[in-house]
């Protein structure tokens, strides 16, 4: 590939990490977009940690051995890790930068943040609700439970998850599965779990630290990203081959499922809005109706520029 194309999977990179930094828009559907979607889920199925091991040897001899430098190259491309590479480094320097803006928003305008927020998953829910399928006893029951484990954990008690290594990790791997599907918002299950606010707020106190030059500062929470990177990186290798499997043998039931999540999810954005209101007026409704709307426009405009969300 040339140097304009490397660039261009960088840029498409760029607009899939500012799609998964907000709640409500998909990387996934930004990557069907820009076309890249099905190179992507190949690059991510062919990583097999036993071929990584294989090249352990040919590794260390590279330095001095031209033979073992053309193996570890070869592999390498087999696997399609330098287009992985180059994509995330778009989608992290995205994530910075969109994790910083989305930390002032909700510190400066909580609610019509949230708001926005609640426009842009209402809109994914509604464009995808055509694929639910609630014909059969087994997919109402995998819709209520859906719902039901969105809703009760959207709730008061979302905030109460410790806030350790553990539950970084484990959210970290909850969230890659999702970003790696059209129309699903990884940052959803994140603010769902209560762990959105946590997470950009380490993106900015990390950046913050960088930008000053404080080191000690910047320990805490760059620490926690790379545990929630540990976990990303887990559940793309396992996690979200088993929700692409599901999706292969029973795609009605998972899709069915996945958007009842996002519907009992609503409850979140919804929640905390109205958490950082004295009294719900005229003025307040009006103010969330029109950020809620122009979520949703954006999330209609990326469905008409991806030709139906697909899957």
């Amino acid at each position: 590939m040339s140097a304009r194309e490397w660039f261009g999977v960088y840029l498409r990179g760029v607009a899939m990490g500012a799609a998964d930094a907000v709640p409500g828009v998909s990387g996934g559907t930004i990557a069907l977009i820009t076309g890249i979607y099905a190179r992507l889920i190949d690059a991510v199925a062919g990583l097999d940690p036993r071929a990584f091991l294989a090249l352990v040897g040919p590794v260390v001899r590279a330095p001095v051995d031209a033979a073992a430098r053309r193996t570890v190259r070869d592999e390498l491309v087999r696997m399609d890790v330098p287009f992985l590479c180059v994509l995330a480094v778009g989608v992290v320097s995205a994530v910075v930068t969109v994790a910083n803006v989305v930390q002032y928003a909700l510190s400066a305008y909580p609610v019509a943040t949230y708001a926005f927020f609640f426009g842009l998953v209402l809109a994914s829910v509604l464009l995808l609700a055509s694929d639910v399928r609630l014909g059969t006893p087994r997919h109402a029951v995998v819709a209520v439970v859906g719902f039901a484990l969105a809703f009760v954990a959207s709730g008061p008690a979302q905030s109460h998850l410790p806030a350790n290594p553990l539950t970084t990790f484990l959210v970290g791997a909850l969230a890659i599965c999702a970003m790696v599907l059209p129309g699903i918002s990884g940052s959803l299950i994140l603010l769902t779990l209560g762990e959105y606010d946590r997470l950009t707020g380490a993106v900015h106190a990390a950046t913050a630290a960088a930008l000053a030059g404080d080191v000690q500062g910047f320990g805490g929470p760059a620490t926690t990203l790379v545990v929630f990177a540990c976990g990303a990186l887990v559940g793309l290798l396992s996690f979200a081959r088993v929700v692409a499997w599901a999706f292969d043998h029973y795609r009605a039931a998972t899709l069915t499922f996945l958007v009842a999540l996002m519907t009992g999810a609503l409850r979140a954005p919804l929640r905390l809005a109205l958490a950082d209101v004295a009294a719900v007026d005229a003025v307040v409704v009006g103010r969330f109706v029109a950020l809620a709307f122009l979520g949703a426009l954006i999330i209609v405009a990326l469905e008409r520029a991806s030709d139906g969300v697909g899957y």
